[in-house]
């Protein structure tokens, strides 16, 4: 990987995952967000990761990745996820433990050390999290998955992963019972709050808060 410093590299994920998500050139307001620094320093960053070929940057139209740019932080993604998995499976941390650790062993740059946990690891193609890991050459699985906010009443679905990674969002969720391969119905939606009640396999029955349902993404399994 060509070097670069661990606040670059960290901008060039930044920008990666944010487009990963919203599918769009990524808003200065939101690497601000992500990063957790000012607006003033992020278009410092990125003129300077502009001027050195990693972006593509207009103030007013936000900022995507170069191919240069893109593999940089393909490759960080891809260490990251495989650590997490490492941990979790192998070293039993929880999944609200992983991501803090990873974010340090994703800086390490050996590539052969990466080729050998990926193998050691049985090649996974999502993270404890429920992220696809890019392979070798950048490629990342897809699956059909909504947030369980958009299932419809009566629709049985299976939850594949959390688009909030926050410690206190996830601990949340194992206080609810709730994981990756979980099962459940919809049973009820309630305008009010735009809760829902679910019913998971063992019978029992509860309400989550919006903020759950549209940070937890699902596979259906049974339409209406």
């Amino acid at each position: 990987m060509e070097s670069v410093s661990i606040t670059e590299e960290n901008y060039l994920k930044a920008i990666f995952k944010i487009g990963e998500r919203e599918g769009q050139a990524v808003s200065n307001k939101a690497i601000s967000l992500a990063m957790e620094t000012s607006p003033a320093s992020v278009t410092s960053m990125l003129n300077h990761l502009g001027k050195n070929g990693y972006v593509n940057y207009q103030s007013r139209k936000g900022v995507t990745l170069t191919p240069k740019g893109k593999t940089i932080a393909t490759a960080l993604v891809r260490k990251h996820r495989l650590w997490e998995v490492f941990l979790m499976e192998k070293l039993h941390f929880s999944w609200d433990e992983v991501h803090h650790i990873a974010e340090e062993l994703e800086h390490i740059s050996s590539e052969e050390l990466v080729t050998r946990l990926d193998h050691f690891l049985g090649y996974p193609k999502f993270d404890p999290h429920g992220d696809p890991i890019p392979d070798a050459d950048g490629n990342m699985t897809q699956r059909e998955q909504i947030l369980l906010s958009e299932v419809s009443i009566g629709e049985a679905a299976t939850v594949t992963g959390v688009d909030e990674h926050s410690s206190a969002f996830l601990q949340y969720l194992d206080q609810l019972g709730l994981s990756l391969g979980t099962k459940l119905t919809v049973i009820e939606q309630f305008a009010f709050d735009e809760s829902i009640k679910v019913a998971f396999d063992s019978g029992e029955q509860q309400i989550l808060t919006a903020k759950v349902s549209q940070n937890l993404f699902v596979k259906v399994t049974f339409k209406k």
